[in-house]
């Protein structure tokens, strides 16, 4: 309910901007001003109700709204972008003209208005190519060059799948367009990195029931993201996933066998997990036999920071979804070490993926989702 009131809260302030720099700064009267604001209300109501999709209320009749609602969200980003640099115009112009001694005014009226009608083209083109681009994961091929990888391990290929996100917008026929791509690449292993849901497992756990149809000859495996936590409890999320096949590596590690070789599969909670289900890395990668090379999956890239005191060949992670929609990207990388693709932390080299779904907002623009198929070779 909090989250509710808060979204609500936000609805409103932006509401009132865009009302601001489209209705009035703009000179709209009569019926056009009355039109507008009936479609800015409608629209904030609608993007207030989907952050309660999967929570409070039940997706097989709100989903609809969640996704307009939050579809909407994504016109507004950036709607908000382009009113803010038309008002930022307007204001150097009024000191301009103050500097000069001249009349203290902004941008012409008219002025304005042609700019505001141009940002609102702009949000609505861009939302739509968004759309378009969020609607088909895109396979993404990888090599991950690790040292002492036993020679039947050599070629094994990794489908890795994070950040699907059903719930609010988005339901189980988008899993089942994943399931489909991942199985039509004929993976030998599958790994799941968390985020696959946004909502109670009451209400959106049924989403996600094409996930039985994974199946690989070294198995399915899956560590929980920091959304599991958000509305329900994480270890229950993990638990409805086990019935579907996927085993949950809950800070452990397996052994994956193939011929005579050995290559050990660790898992970690989410760095940002509430007790009990904080990460634990010296659980996770304490005491193993050093001859055997070491895959670590953690939700966060940034993980890899407190895992390299252990040791890892390899982290594979994702959470960041590249900002999903520019020019987020750019402030991403200020809370993680890697956005998107290969990097180094502190030894381990980490690949990124930028995720198969996408939250919130049903938009990606120009950080295309994916599904990554990483194949392992061994180092030169």
């Amino acid at each position: 309910m909090i989250r509710l009131l808060v979204a609500a809260a936000a609805a409103l302030l932006v509401t009132f901007w865009l009302h601001r720099r489209l209705v009035r700064a703009t000179g709209l009267r009569g019926r056009w001003a009355a039109a507008a604001d009936t479609v800015l209300i409608v629209f904030a109501v609608a993007t207030t109700i989907s952050f309660a999709v999967g929570d409070l209320f039940d997706p097989s009749w709100s989903r609809p709204i969640g996704f307009v609602g939050f579809t909407w969200a994504a016109v507004v980003f950036y709607l908000l972008l382009g009113t803010v640099l038309v008002a930022l115009v307007s204001a150097v112009v009024r000191l301009a003209r103050l500097v000069l001694r001249r009349r203290a005014d902004g941008l012409p009226r008219r002025v304005i208005a042609c700019a505001s009608a141009v940002v609102a083209v702009a949000a609505l083109a861009i939302t739509g190519y968004g759309l378009t681009e969020a609607a088909s994961p895109r396979i993404v091929d990888e090599d991950a060059h690790i040292a002492g990888l036993p020679a039947s391990f050599d070629g094994v290929r990794i489908a890795f799948v994070t950040d699907v996100h059903v719930g609010p917008a988005r339901g189980e026929g988008f899993v089942r367009k994943v399931v489909d791509d991942v199985m039509a690449e004929r993976p030998d292993l599958i790994v799941l990195g968390g985020d696959l849901t946004d909502g109670t497992v009451a209400k959106v756990g049924s989403a996600l029931e094409p996930l039985r149809d994974l199946h690989a000859p070294l198995g399915v495996f899956g560590v929980s993201g920091n959304h599991e936590y958000y509305v329900d409890d994480g270890g229950a999320w993990l638990d409805q996933w086990e019935t579907l096949g996927v085993r949950t590596l809950r800070n452990e590690r397996v052994e994956l066998r193939r011929g005579d070789g050995v290559v050990d599969l660790a898992g970690v909670y989410d760095a940002t997990a509430p007790a009990p289900y904080e990460p634990d890395y010296a659980a996770a990668l304490g005491g193993r036999d050093r001859s055997h090379p070491v895959i670590l999956l953690a939700h966060q890239p940034i993980q890899a920071e407190d895992a390299a005191e252990y040791g890892a060949d390899l982290q594979l992670s994702g959470h960041t979804h590249d900002g999903q929609m520019w020019p987020l990207t750019y402030l991403v990388g200020f809370e993680q070490p890697v956005t998107a693709g290969w990097g180094d932390v502190d030894g381990i080299p980490v690949y990124v993926t930028r995720g198969t779904g996408a939250w919130g907002p049903p938009v990606r623009v120009l950080a295309p989702p994916e599904i990554a198929l990483i194949t392992l070779r061994p180092a030169a």
